[in-house]
């Protein structure tokens, strides 16, 4: 999309029951059901006419949607095109889909790992013989983490497009029929090259086409698509309750995600490595904080004047002129404190104010959650998460640090939700030093009112937790 953003307005929808999409709301959803949504997802924006690019699964679902709906789309291209035998089916039906689902104590981080990293080097993946190896096989880590950071988005979820694409007959029209043009190309060790021998006769201005490598791929595609404008819009429709909105300053450059009201009164901050998955509160605004979540990245030069300015101005471009309270939670309600002299807020409150009086302390215990050659990140991760629903701090496991905990707090669905936000907190450790060295003395100085510190039970006599 960078690269394309230059000669095309690029919107990429994340697939039903993928990214930070809903599923569809059907049990067994085939290729129609996902080439619907993806023209009722067009309606919703208000676009009637769109170039379109789709890799894999993607572009069998383009296809679908392509051929059902003519004229839609002024050009079709289509990164790979599955021809299936019936053998290739029943052998992908054997076994490419067990369930996954997050295990309590995290066995299915190790599977996910091993699952997307052999992907490369055998295809299906679970049938691991001389006859399946790759000839791209790669242990690149930051390609196996993006995919795996995809799958555990979509958790079981992820069974249902692929079992869609799998299963799915050939949508090549007759040849005698009258479509848009359509490029159907792929790259050198791609395993839906064989599939191009295995197109029947396509329409009249249907290609065939390959590239040595993805990117002479992607040149490919775009050169193609540039000869199909579709019309300009001068704006799409969008949610009214989530989004991610621009913002530029001296130390960022990106966008902030938000979900929420926008006429609240309240800002609500989550916990440093967390995200706004955690907080569930319909009435207040919510955002992401940079480096967390699927807001953008901030300078590690960045002061926590910098990061209060960031969202001062978040607020600014948002238009969210009402809030006159912040609220942070455990760690973040040291942020709220600054946040709140800065915008000039009427007050400040905090949820499960838990900040360890030895900030130093708390930080040497970070783990590394660097992404390896052997994905035990993942594990790490996850073990962070779940002790801190029995400890307080998490790091230090003894009865005298036991804390309440309630069976919603370790079932897996909430320990995973927890994780990828962890995983996704990319500015965990700049925000955790900001924050221990701000003068604690200095933030409260001036401060707006603070109309709740709340603390939980357990927490009331530790005398390791600060307060103001």
């Amino acid at each position: 999309m960078i690269k394309w953003g230059s000669s095309f307005t690029c919107i990429a929808p994340d697939s039903p029951g993928y990214g930070q999409s809903e599923p569809l709301a059907i049990d067994s959803p085939n290729i129609n059901d996902f080439g619907d949504g993806l023209i009722e997802f067009l309606n919703v924006l208000g676009v009637k006419e769109v170039a379109v690019y789709g890799f894999h699964s993607g572009g069998a679902i383009a296809m679908n949607a392509h051929v059902r709906n003519p004229g839609r789309f002024t050009a079709l291209a289509c990164g790979g095109y599955p021809i299936w035998t019936d053998a290739e089916m029943a052998l992908y039906a054997s076994g490419y889909l067990p369930s996954f689902k997050p295990s309590s104590y995290g066995e299915h981080l190790t599977w996910v790992w091993s699952r997307i990293l052999e992907q490369s080097w055998f295809f299906p993946w679970f049938k691991t013989d001389a006859t399946t190896r790759m000839r791209n096989a790669h242990d690149d880590i930051a390609r196996v983490h993006a995919q795996v950071m995809e799958l555990l988005d979509a958790g079981d979820n992820y069974q249902h497009g692929y079992r869609a694409v799998l299963s799915a007959p050939s949508d090549i029209p007759p040849a005698a029929e009258e479509h848009n043009p359509v490029l159907i190309a792929t790259y050198q060790g791609d395993p839906l090259l064989v599939h191009l021998e295995r197109l029947p006769e396509m329409p009249a201005g249907w290609l065939t086409g390959s590239a040595d490598n993805p990117v002479a791929l992607e040149d490919l595609f775009g050169d193609f698509l540039k000869n199909f404008p579709a019309p300009s819009y001068e704006s799409f429709a969008s949610d009214s309750d989530r989004g991610f909105i621009s913002v530029e300053t001296k130390h960022f450059d990106g966008v902030i995600q938000w979900s929420g009201n926008l006429n609240a009164t309240k800002l609500v901050l989550h916990n440093v490595g967390e995200s706004i998955e955690m907080i569930q509160d319909s009435g207040s605004l919510l955002i992401d904080l940079p480096g967390h979540g699927l807001s953008g990245d901030i300078s590690e030069a960045a002061s926590l004047d910098d990061w209060a300015e960031i969202i001062k101005l978040t607020l600014t471009n948002l238009g969210a002129t009402k809030i006159n309270c912040v609220s942070g939670d455990q760690i973040s309600a040291l942020l709220a404190l600054a946040i709140a002299k800065t915008i000039g807020a009427e007050c400040v409150c905090a949820t499960n104010a838990h900040i360890p009086a030895d900030g130093e302390k708390w930080q040497a215990a970070q783990p590394d959650l660097t992404p390896d050659r052997y994905g035990n990140y993942l594990t790490r991760a996850w073990q962070v998460v779940r002790a801190s629903q029995f400890f307080w701090p998490w790091f230090e496991a003894k009865n005298t640090n036991a804390i309440e905990f309630t069976a919603s707090e370790i079932d897996p669905e909430y320990l995973a939700t927890a994780h990828r936000s962890l995983m996704r907190a990319r500015s965990r450790k700049q925000l955790t030093k900001l924050l221990f060295a701000a003068d604690k003395s200095e933030l409260i100085k001036n401060t707006p009112k603070i109309s709740e510190w709340q603390l939980a039970a357990w927490a009331k006599d530790r005398t390791d937790i600060w307060r103001p």
